[in-house]
């Protein structure tokens, strides 16, 4: 009985089929097979062909990462925009690439992108028609690049422009007509010559908060900013006055950067322009004392005032007569690297300020 069962063992094991392999996706049709779903059981096509009744995966350009709506294609070495990027894309990040112009069609079918990053590359043109399918777009960067001009026809729903260390050597009015909703520009490191901004070029900006135009050639503050500002940086320019219509109406504006000009008058009634201020850097410039107004301003606290040629400083440069007349204490006073002695500053003269360690003294050293 025992050599019948092992004969009828032996006779099963040969009519077994020969073991193979399962791949991954064989596994996937097995699983769906076995939960009932149709299309599992779909034949196979020629070798090559796309497995029927498994969907395709989501469109990508070559060599680029895609996920949740965001292409990326930084450090690739394009040197132009990928023809198959995905309809839905709202962040297209194209930066460090070697991209030297932006055709018409470039992005024709990006309805839906709400940012795009093109910094650093080698872009001197824009099709005056490549911006204007992209009517969500709300964040363009474009730094880095060798521009010569603003993008025509941007977006009206752009709200971020940022366009710094390009070739720009004027921003004509015309570039920045009905762009209403930019909230931050940058145009810092752009050759802009004396007069490189046109008049009433920001006159549509209505709710710009923050604008910056740093290392560039301007002499003077732009005339007709928009009264919306709450911070401009225009630091490391060939600015040599201060005038009070230049800042005309900026009845917001928290925080001036005029570091790095060659400044040596603050003419009276500037600060009074500004009556939100609070803070204000004027340092490395040449002013031969402290700017008329701080004493009556209520809201600043913080003035950086060093490396100039203050010689002198007064015991009412910088708080009103009375105690307790200014609302806002100073946080911080720089001083130092002037030609000033601090040993015959008076006390008295910084009795509004919060704290002994915000007042910034030391001796004037001749380089």
């Amino acid at each position: 009985m025992r050599s019948l069962c092992v004969s009828l063992l032996l006779v099963t094991v040969c009519w077994a089929l020969p073991f193979r392999q399962s791949g991954f996706m064989d596994f996937m049709m097995e699983d769906e097979a076995g939960s009932g779903d149709p299309d599992a059981l779909a034949p196979e096509g020629p070798p090559g062909s796309p497995r029927l009744g498994l969907p395709e995966g989501p469109q990508c350009p070559f060599r680029c990462q895609c996920s949740r709506r965001v292409v990326q294609c930084s450090d690739l070495g394009l040197t132009g925009i990928p023809d198959d990027l995905p309809a839905d894309t709202s962040l297209l990040d194209l930066q460090n690439n070697k991209i030297t112009e932006i055709k018409e069609n470039d992005f024709k079918n990006l309805r839906e992108l709400h940012a795009l990053i093109l910094v650093n590359n080698q872009i001197s043109s824009i099709h005056a028609k490549a911006l204007a399918p992209l009517g969500k777009l709300q964040r363009l960067y474009l730094s880095k690049n060798q521009l010569k001009e603003l993008p025509a026809n941007m977006p009206r729903s752009l709200q971020e422009l940022r366009i710094h260390e390009n070739s720009i050597s004027k921003i004509k009015k015309a570039s920045l007509q009905g762009m209403t909703q930019i909230i931050v520009m940058e145009l810092g490191s752009n050759p802009l010559k004396a007069a490189g901004i046109e008049a009433g070029a920001f006159a549509d900006l209505k709710k710009v908060s923050y604008i910056r135009i740093a290392d560039t050639g301007l002499t003077d503050i732009p005339k007709g900013l928009p009264s919306s500002l709450s911070e401009l940086h225009l630091d490391g320019n060939k600015i040599t006055k201060v005038q009070a219509d230049n800042l005309k109406g900026l009845k917001n504006l928290a925080k001036l950067g005029l570091s790095y000009n060659q400044i040596s008058v603050v003419e009276n009634g500037s600060l009074a322009m500004m009556p939100h201020l609070r803070e204000l850097h004027l340092d490395n410039n040449a002013l031969s004392s402290v700017p008329s107004g701080l004493p009556d301003h209520k809201y600043i606290q913080v003035i950086y005032l060093h490396s100039n040629k203050i010689s002198q400083v007064g015991t009412e440069d910088f708080c009103p007569p009375g105690y307790n007349t200014k609302k806002a204490m100073y946080s911080g006073i720089s001083l130092f690297s002037n030609p000033v002695s601090y040993w015959e500053i008076q006390p008295i003269t910084f009795r509004c300020v919060f704290d002994r360690s915000a007042i910034q003294l030391g001796n004037y050293r001749k380089k």
